[in-house]
């Protein structure tokens, strides 16, 4: 997996994002069910513009078209009142792979009965039953996404799934509708059929997209090979795993959270949708204005779960949920109290981005500190909670305005109209900020430290730029599993970088100073075991230590700093070789370094089973190297993500090739992003002003 010349590896800034869901992507039984989630959405989106544009077409009438409409909308959310839990503990219970199956093959019959049957009756009972079985599908779905990547990827999976299913798929199930309408229309010209049935097209091609995932979904045998042993040994009937949900639910602070901040953004999401309308039309907007303002929702929305991650970094996601909920509420009420649509539209784009993050932390969450076998229950609770609250939010929210009515007030000289939009507004920006502050007290993970210390750390970034610029000093790490050539690689360059003139310091890790080598053979030669999290903290106190004893100083004096193994090792073998959380393995590194990161990392990789025969043929194993193979299969997998996550800082080299050919790539990279000629000119772009 080598990588390309400097100028690729210089070209791959700002999309660590795109390269982290790249990686997800390469593992074929999550891509396969990326696939079946891309076609499910699809058909879903649909499916919902082909039945209410068929529900406004048999009913005749403005009002008899308004109920039907209405009347296909509480359909699709009324079953998850009722049968969300049931459908939790069926994921729970039964193989999932074989309930998404069951559940496509049922939805493509249902799709294709509607426009057979063809009348507003037949049309209410299946999207009701389309609804039901869906509810079955999706808990069955999410729950399967943790077993199919590694714990460092869910969030990465996550947000590929949520900009599928809220970004693309809409966009592209609208235009597919739009194609296929228009499909119609040229072939109602000729063909009587598609003059009295012009959706009946988009309701087969609907009904075909489940058909085609259920197909695909046959084929990824992980999901039916992650089931719990005791589902296996002891099934349990669906009374006790519904019963041992509620007990899960009622103690964990965690799923309490969840649940008043779902609660809170729901309901703000629910008055925007219902107020929407009218409120734009206060304002002097026309259909035109309410249709970008909700649009505008979808973009903040998507905004937020693409970049959102990239913008928090290591903030904790138990925080970012409730402070995302309450920048979201924020957002709601200063929508509420705008005078024009264009101000109102910018506010709005900050309660969809608040949404998206807050959404997209939720479901890490559950994927990362939920079991397998509560994580199904789990999921259907929160899904079904989100229905249940838009309808709540839906019917309120008309009543409330009416109720209010538009009135005209004056204070001194100036004049404004209130109606009861405004009113819905603010009350549910206020609401979903009180819910997000509840959120953050109840699953705070830091209280010893203060929200605004950790969003400054957050906020700040890596600033090795700036350092660059000012002393010169470059920061070198090299990291890899046992065995692939770390040393040898380090001593190459920095004999290449003397010969050119420059000052040079290798180290390493652990062990670099006096109390560092005492702390290396506790963790490597020592006799006593250690915990995980000891282990984790004695690599931090040698880091600490190491920067500012040796590595700061260095690169404070100009000197180019090579480093064998830093904060990506920790990550890597404590975060996943230990199955820590990474999360908690990074918070304590970053706090240990100071925030310092290298200027460019080398990794060389290499099969573990090599790299341990390489290793353990040279000298006597120590504790690392002693571990298993699949700790050691860990480590590289983490490493590799690690990389993909983060392309502009990473140099990925296949350690199997020669050892001459691997440092010449090193030394070509690290003089095309460090040579004296390019730093000069980065200082002179950075200082001088251009000429006019």
């Amino acid at each position: 997996m080598p990588a390309g010349p400097p100028s690729a590896v210089s070209a791959a800034a700002s999309v660590s994002s795109v390269a982290a869901i790249r990686g997800v992507l390469r593992v074929t039984a999550f891509r396969r069910l990326w696939y079946a989630t891309a076609l499910s959405s699809l058909g879903d989106w649909l499916g919902l513009l082909a039945t209410t544009a068929l529900a406004t077409s048999l009913a005749h009438g403005y009002q008899a078209q308004n109920y039907a409409l209405g009347g296909v909308l509480v359909v699709k959310l009324l079953p998850a009142i009722v049968l969300g839990p049931v459908a939790g503990a069926f994921a729970d219970r039964f193989d999932r792979r074989r309930t998404m199956v069951v559940c496509d093959v049922i939805r493509f019959g249902l799709f294709l009965t509607i426009p057979i049957v063809h009348t507003i009756a037949w049309l209410l009972i299946a999207s009701f039953l389309i609804e039901c079985v869906s509810l079955f599908w999706l808990p069955a779905k999410d729950a399967s996404v943790p077993n199919l990547v590694r714990r460092d990827q869910i969030e990465s999976a996550n947000q590929l799934s949520l900009i599928t299913t809220y970004g693309l798929t809409p966009v592209l199930g609208a235009a597919l509708f739009s194609v296929l309408s228009l499909v119609t229309n040229v072939l109602a010209r000729h063909l009587h059929f598609f003059r009295a049935q012009p959706v009946n097209l988009a309701l087969y091609f609907n009904a075909t997209t489940f058909l085609t995932c259920a197909s695909v979904v046959v084929f990824i045998t992980q999901i039916s090979g992650h089931r719990s042993a005791r589902a296996v040994e002891e099934p349990a009937s669906l009374l006790s795993l519904l019963r041992e949900g509620a007990a899960f639910v009622r103690h964990s602070r965690l799923i309490g959270g969840l649940i008043i901040g779902l609660v809170g953004a729901f309901a703000g999401g629910g008055a925007v949708i219902g107020a929407g309308k009218i409120f734009v039309s206060s304002l002097g907007g026309g259909n035109a204005a309410y249709g970008v303002l909700f649009g505008s929702v979808f973009v903040g929305l998507g905004s937020g779960l693409a970049f959102g991650p990239r913008i928090a970094r290591g903030l904790s996601r138990r925080r970012l949920f409730g402070l995302s909920i309450v920048l979201a509420g924020t957002c709601l009420v200063l929508v509420g109290v705008m005078p024009q649509v264009a101000l109102a539209m910018v506010f709005v784009l900050g309660v969809g981005f608040g949404a998206g993050v807050a959404y997209l932390a939720a479901m890490t969450l559950l994927g990362t500190e939920i079991n397998d076998e509560m994580r199904g229950r789990v999921f259907a609770l929160l899904q079904s909670l989100i229905r249940v609250v838009l309808i709540l939010a839906l019917a309120a929210v008309p009543f409330v305005v009416a109720q209010v009515g538009r009135r005209r007030i004056s204070i001194g000289g100036l004049h404004a109209t209130v109606d009861g939009t405004r009113f819905v507004l603010i009350a549910g920006g206020l609401f979903a900020v009180a819910a997000g502050l509840f959120a953050y007290r109840k699953m705070d993970d830091r209280q010893k430290m203060s929200v605004l210390a950790d969003l400054k750390m957050t906020l700040r970034g890596d600033t090795s730029a700036r350092r660059r610029l000012r002393s010169g000093g470059v920061f070198v790490a090299f990291e890899g599993g046992e065995g692939s050539g770390k040393s040898t690689q380090i001593e190459l360059l920095a004999a290449a970088l003397r010969e050119t003139g420059r000052t040079v310091r290798v180290t390493h890790e652990p062990g670099a100073t006096r109390v560092g080598e005492q702390i290396r053979h506790l963790l490597l030669h020592g006799e006593d075991p250690l915990t995980p999290r000891a282990e984790a903290l004695l690599f931090a106190a040698d880091r600490a230590l190491h920067v500012d004893t040796v590595v700061r100083p260095a690169l404070e004096g100009g000197e180019v700093v090579l480093t064998d193994r830093f904060v990506d090792s920790s990550l890597a073998y404590q975060g996943a070789g230990r199955e820590l959380t990474v999360d908690d393995v990074h918070r304590v590194s970053r706090w240990a370094t100071g925030g310092l990161s290298p200027d460019l990392t080398v990794l060389l990789d290499i099969p573990a089973a090599q790299g341990l025969d390489r290793a353990r043929g040279r000298a006597a194993a120590d504790r690392l190297e002693g571990e298993s193979l699949a700790f050691h299969e860990r480590v590289r997998e983490s490493f590799r993500h690690l990389a993909e996550s983060a392309p502009r800082r990473y140099l990925v080299v296949d350690a199997r090739r020669p050892v001459d050919e691997i440092a010449a790539q090193v030394l070509g990279v690290f003089e095309g992003m460090f040579s004296p000629r390019r730093q000069v000119l980065r200082h002179q772009s950075a200082t001088v002003p251009a000429k006019q």
